[in-house]
């Protein structure tokens, strides 16, 4: 698998002095949140968002139909059977992202990384397990995954990250009791986590979007 993801980018500024890497869910691109960047009302901080797209793979769970996705979904409830190489393999391409940002000067605690459904899941595999401290994470509509081996596997370095955390109450896609079992357990492990729900199902609500800008203000300060 490349390690080079294609990526929208859109930056608020012409020199950005942070980072916010976001991933979409299962089937979309990285059109899918770039919209949402002018509705955060950020003011004048200077970032660069970063809109990936997945790598496109067969997705058991859709029939073994091909699309844009961070790892294979087997089973309906998502957690009895995890594709832990795809996440895996899907970790490695979220901390090249990274990498690729250090290298353009904007060291790791400047960036957040932030996902909707897959793209949530996949931000919590790749952050909890960075080496070197994030500003924060924004996991929205998901859940942990690999959830038995957090504990174990997670670094010292992003042990006190903010975490902003989301979810509709009508969710059918991600029932709202799997992420409610992800804060818990993230709660439990000491994590700074921030917990949000709306009346919506498995969607971007507008208060959420105000959240978000409000903790993206609040986590990237100079």
């Amino acid at each position: 698998m490349s390690t080079e993801l294609e990526c929208i980018e859109i930056s608020t500024s012409p020199d950005p002095k942070y980072s916010v890497i976001w991933l979409h869910g299962l089937g979309a691109d990285g059109n899918d949140f770039a919209p949402i960047v002018p509705e955060l009302n950020l003011g004048d901080l200077s970032i660069r968002f970063v809109f990936p797209h997945a790598p496109v793979m067969p997705v058991t769970i859709n029939n073994g139909m091909a699309m844009r996705a961070w790892y294979d979904i087997y089973v309906m409830d998502l957690v009895r059977h995890e594709d832990e190489k795809g996440l895996r393999d899907s970790q490695h391409l979220v901390k090249a992202l990274i990498a690729r940002e250090n290298a353009r000067g904007i060291p790791t605690e400047r960036i957040v990384l932030a996902g909707f459904s897959q793209g949530c899941a996949m931000t919590l595999q790749t952050g909890l397990r960075l080496e070197e401290r994030l500003a924060g994470m924004v996991c929205l509509s998901g859940y942990l995954p690999l959830s038995s081996k957090t504990a174990a596997e997670r670094h010292t370095a992003n042990a006190q990250t903010p975490i902003f955390m989301a979810h509709g109450t009508e969710d059918p896609v991600v029932p709202l009791a799997r992420a409610q079992e992800s804060y818990a357990l993230l709660k439990e492990l000491g994590h700074d986590v921030e917990w949000h729900s709306y009346p919506m199902p498995h969607a971007v609500h507008p208060q959420e979007v105000a959240d978000i800008g409000v903790f993206l203000k609040k986590v990237l300060t100079e």
